[in-house]
């Protein structure tokens, strides 16, 4: 699953400082802006108690989490969309993702804020505006070209027109196009042109510890700002995962937390809505015994195209999927168990993997 989440905000929110939390990749963490240049990549494995579950059920010898690509890019400024500091290449890089990440920051200190002061809606408003810009001059341009087709009476240049003019009107008030997404084929023809403002988006406010103890009014702001839009907001403090994230052992992690009065880190929740957000579900296998494996497909992905997920022998060749939800294979202790019970379902072709299925496919090669 090649499917990529990209951080982004501002320079010196905290991405590079959160992005090292969740991958322990090492980025550089300095105080002046576009310390991050290059992007950075790392694998992220999602936490999944129903997996850690089977694993203590199955005690197999090797265990593969479900893993999410992550990308921290550079930090974008105001004028980007026409080339300011690292704007193009910030823009170049969002187009190569598949959902975004946005780090605003709510703490304050002696760490450089590029724009002066600390104002997470102000700043969620500039990087919103920029990358609405950016696509706005994207779809006049494409107008521009496919208004001499449509003039000459082609059919499918005179309706992308009319999608690109329904585009342009809602750029043009200062709206991403994320209404647009997944509706066919105003979805379709965003993804060819490589508009930024469709991906779907998850704030993270990087506040410090009093902030989020005294439920900052700002984090409220954000709150209602992000509901409105029908986005979510993940409160963290990136100093303290990065903490968190350094201790060797869960158990010292537990410890750790239970001190804090936290029931998880921020950062788990963060993982877990950003496979969320790629619209990303698990699915499990038990292979020979041995290997327990967590494997991710979209939602509504039927079962020959997850078998492909394991191996392209399996979606050419498959003949079914025996299929246990992973609440009964817990709960009666084995596929032993819920054979004789009946609880084991033989699905087709057409069955759609639901998320925590725990499945083992039948195939010929």
């Amino acid at each position: 699953m090649s499917l990529q989440v990209g951080i982004v905000g501002l320079p010196n929110v905290g991405k590079s400082c959160i992005f090292n939390a969740l991958t322990n990749a090492g980025a550089r963490v300095e105080n002046f802006p576009f310390c991050t240049i290059e992007p950075n990549h790392g694998i992220v494995a999602v936490p999944d108690r129903r997996f850690d579950e089977l694993a203590r059920l199955l005690s197999p010898s090797t265990i593969t989490p479900a893993t999410l690509d992550v990308v921290d890019i550079a930090g974008l400024v105001k004028g980007a969309h026409h080339g300011e500091g690292l704007g193009n290449q910030f823009l170049a890089n969002i187009r190569e993702v598949d959902a975004i990440v946005h780090v605003l920051r709510f703490f304050g200190g002696e760490t450089t804020h590029v724009e002066g002061t600390v104002d997470p809606l102000r700043d969620l408003e500039l990087v919103q505006l920029e990358i609405v810009l950016a696509d706005l001059d994207r779809v006049q341009r494409r107008l521009e070209k496919i208004a001499r087709e449509a003039k000459v009476g082609i059919k499918h240049a005179r309706d992308e027109q009319t999608q690109l003019a329904a585009f342009a009107e809602t750029l043009e008030r200062g709206e991403p196009l994320r209404a647009f997404h997944g509706l066919e084929p105003a979805d379709t023809l965003a993804r060819q042109l490589g508009l930024l403002s469709t991906k779907p988006v998850l704030f993270v406010a990087n506040c410090d510890e009093a902030q989020i103890r005294n439920s900052d009014p700002a984090l409220a702001e954000l709150e209602r700002h992000a509901t409105q839009a029908g986005n979510r907001v993940i409160p963290l403090v990136a100093e303290l995962e990065a903490e968190i994230a350094q201790l060797d052992s869960q158990a010292d992690r537990a410890l750790f937390l239970g001190d804090l009065g936290l029931q998880e880190a921020g950062l788990d929740r963060l993982t877990r809505a950003a496979y969320g957000l790629l619209s990303l579900i698990s699915f499990y296998t038990f292979v020979g015994g041995k290997e327990l494996r967590a494997w991710s497909v979209p939602s509504d992905t039927a079962a020959p195209q997850a078998a492909g997920r394991i191996h392209s022998d399996f979606e050419r060749g498959f003949i079914r999927a025996e299929i246990a939800s992973v609440a009964d294979f817990l709960k009666h202790g084995g596929e032993a168990s819920l054979r004789q019970r009946g609880l084991l379902r033989s699905e087709g072709k057409d069955y759609r993997i639901q998320d925590g299925d725990v499945v083992h496919f039948r195939f010929n090669v």
